[in-house]
């Protein structure tokens, strides 16, 4: 066996694994975009991350997307998130607490209410 070809293996298996990551990341993202309770930036902050290390054309594919890339390259760059993107994150959170305290009650709600509060903090006080 020649020598160096068992280290290619290994990068060849790990551009593999993080191309299989960032895809499972992009469908998670994809989900967030349909349901108003899940988010989708931060899907696709982690699908650029591990298309980084695995498919460059994948990653320069999500920061050049319409929609979704601006809010993307604004993270990675600034560590940055809109005003708009606050408020309806933290408005999706407040929805899925409400929604927690009507189907599931006491004292499912006060998990919902911990993520609200914690999460939505983080998210305010970022740079916008």
């Amino acid at each position: 066996m020649p020598r160096g070809s068992r280290a290619d293996d290994r990068l060849t298996l790990k551009r593999h694994l993080y191309r299989l990551l960032g895809f499972m990341a992009v469908a998670l993202g994809a989900v967030g975009a349909a349901l108003p309770i899940m988010p989708t930036v931060p899907f696709l902050l982690l699908a650029v991350f591990f298309f980084a290390r695995s498919s460059p054309e994948l990653e320069r594919k999500i920061l050049d997307h319409p929609q979704w890339g601006w809010q993307v390259r604004d993270w990675r760059e600034r560590r940055a998130i809109n005003r708009r993107a606050k408020v309806m994150a933290i408005g999706a959170m407040a929805t899925g607490a409400v929604v927690t305290y009507f189907t599931l009650g006491h004292p499912w709600y006060w998990v919902s209410v911990a993520i609200l509060v914690i999460c939505g903090a983080w998210i305010a006080t970022r740079n916008e």
